[in-house]
């Protein structure tokens, strides 16, 4: 596939680009975790790979085309969240090659999208007593990867951090501001974030530091690169951080263990935040969501009848007639 790459000053000339490269030229103009970039490679190598299969030149696919691909997606089957997610990388690459003049237009843009209720998430939850539950599991651990399980999971359950940006910690990040312990790190989007470490987070970490220094023949202050390490040395992975929360749910006996994910201890963040009264908007700034109905999703008590804003009324109508 070539496209039309303009000048930097007016006009244009034809550079002959593989698929990869724009793809690639796409990502580096986009603020991205590392795992974001790849599911968007994955995307866009599938609908190359459809359009290969068919004869159809993606320069010039329509709204047809990407209608049959999103059906064919909803038949392997998908979640309509899932094709929703795929279509929108899809939309954003085509975006690019729009500016790039490649191509019209986005025939992403005219195709049919799968509805997704935004009160609605596919994520299995977890209350307040089974977060308790897996944090006890991590505590009775023993070996010497349990105070690194005990500081993953403190970390998950007390932060509410997406798993992305938890293995993408590293030492440096850890540190004091104003008297409050904290972590920085790159959220969605890019967007540099920082929190606070509860005191039960801070222990955790503190003595996983510590155990890993004595280690690696080292003193806590001098340790550095990721945070959160295999027994090598390398940084832990997302899949390894789902495979501890499973583990950990089927010791603590949870029931639904086998569908949790370290996605479900955000949730719980959220909604454990909100049935204790913090606002909203401040639980929407500690997640890191642009939209405040994103984090209203992530609620799961937001329909409990004990929240319903009558009560309230009622109870301050009952205090201004009160003798």
């Amino acid at each position: 596939m070539s496209v039309v790459v303009p000048r930097q000053q007016g006009g244009a000339v034809a550079v002959g680009g593989s698929a990869e490269q724009v793809t690639e030229a796409w990502l580096a103009n986009r603020r991205l975790s590392a795992h974001t970039r790849d599911a968007y490679r994955r995307d866009v190598a599938a609908w190359l790979a459809w359009c290969a299969a068919r004869d159809v030149d993606p320069l010039h696919a329509s709204f047809l085309d990407v209608n049959a691909y999103a059906r064919g997606l909803e038949a392997q089957p998908l979640s309509p969240a899932t094709v929703a997610r795929k279509l929108s990388g899809l939309s954003s690459w085509y975006d690019f090659l729009v500016k790039l003049r490649a191509v019209d237009a986005n025939p992403v843009g005219g195709a049919d999208r799968p509805y997704v209720s935004r009160d609605h998430s596919a994520t299995v939850g977890l209350t307040p007593e089974e977060v308790d539950a897996l944090l006890a599991a991590a505590e009775a651990e023993t070996g010497p990867a349990a105070v690194r399980n005990l500081a993953v999971l403190a970390l998950l359950a007390d932060l509410g951090l997406r798993v992305g940006e938890l293995v993408g910690l590293d030492v440096s990040d850890v540190g004091v501001e104003r008297g409050h312990r904290s972590v920085r790190f790159t959220g969605k989007g890019g967007k540099p974030r920082r929190r606070a470490l509860t005191p039960y987070a801070a222990t955790a970490l503190d003595a996983y530091l510590a155990h890993r220094a004595a280690t690696e023949g080292t003193t806590a202050d001098r340790l550095d690169g990721p945070l959160l390490v295999t027994a090598t040395g390398t940084r832990i992975d997302r899949h390894s951080v789902f495979r501890l929360v499973r583990r950990l749910a089927r010791e603590a006996g949870i029931g639904g263990w086998a569908r949790l994910s370290p996605h479900s201890l955000r949730h719980a963040f959220a909604t454990t935040a909100r049935a204790e009264g913090v606002p909203l908007e401040d639980v929407q700034d500690a997640m890191g969501h642009a939209d405040p109905r994103t984090t209203r999703r992530y609620d799961r008590d937001r329909h409990n009848l004990d929240r319903d804003p009558a009560y309230t009324i009622a109870a301050a109508r009952a205090r201004r007639s009160a003798p």
